[in-house]
């Protein structure tokens, strides 16, 4: 890593770091162990928006990973914590399921599809045409347009799933409208988290597995990074990009020295 003050403070992303298909990678539970020990401050990040952060620390206990609630950081709740500083207590009309509506709930937000102040859109293994049409509908009369994240595409075990960025691509398409999106790459999420932790970009370090997302809003939003290859990103694509990771190692297992 470049020369800096030592890491008090550490996100790190969940899919291809510390689990793949619902199985912990080789190091997660060291790296998470050592965390406790050492008394580092730290968030898991996800940008799934589906469930809740009890839903998914009951996930990563299934898979032997021990995180509490409180030490997860989903998109959703960024997306929550987004709106509440823009504007609290707005109406939204929302698509997404139990981490979304959850969040925006314990937020303080009035979720309505009449005449709303927001169009929200997060993942969900159910979108309904019925559903898109509502939103397009209202985003063209006028509803502020915003998403959890601009994902494409989602894995399942029979291969990828359209996500919120292909959704939103269509709203946009039929209404001209881009939405805003809270998730990875917008630093924003790693800003929230800071502040969630109490932590100050000059002490905090971002472990992920990809280039395009962890990385790059990592280093927009001044952290040292760590690319492992343990997820989306291949040793020989990481040349491609125009900035690199302060760190790379093949696995979560590699960083728990440095913790």
């Amino acid at each position: 890593m470049t020369e800096r003050r030592e890491t008090e403070c550490w996100l790190t992303d969940m899919d291809g770091v510390l689990v793949h298909e619902g199985q912990a990678l080789r190091g997660a539970a060291e790296f998470l162990q050592r965390l406790v020990d050492r008394e580092r401050r730290f968030l898991v990040l996800t940008n799934n928006s589906i469930f809740t952060p009890r839903d998914l620390s009951a996930r990563l206990a299934r898979s032997g990973l021990l995180v509490p609630e409180e030490a997860i950081w989903t998109s959703a709740l960024a997306t929550a914590t987004f709106l509440a500083d823009q504007a609290p207590g707005a109406s939204c009309y929302v698509i997404g399921e139990a981490g979304l509506t959850t969040a925006l709930h314990e937020a303080g937000f009035v979720m309505t599809d009449t005449d709303p102040d927001y169009v929200v859109l997060g993942e969900t293994r159910t979108y309904s045409f019925e559903a898109i049409t509502r939103a397009v509908r209202l985003v063209g009369a006028g509803a502020r347009f915003i998403a959890t994240n601009p994902d494409a595409t989602g894995p399942s075990a029979e291969g990828p799933l359209p996500a919120t960025g292909a959704i939103a691509a269509m709203i946009t398409r039929a209404t001209g409208a881009e939405p805003y999106f809270v998730g990875k790459p917008n630093p924003m999420m790693f800003r929230s988290a800071m502040n969630r932790i109490d932590a100050h970009s000059e002490t905090t370090t971002m472990v992920g597995d990809r280039m395009d997302t962890d990385i790059v809003a990592g280093i927009e939003a001044g952290l040292q990074t760590v690319l492992v290859l343990s997820g989306s990103t291949r040793r020989d694509q990481v040349e491609r990009f125009p900035f690199r990771p302060s760190m790379l190692l093949e696995s979560i297992a590699d960083l728990v020295e440095h913790v």
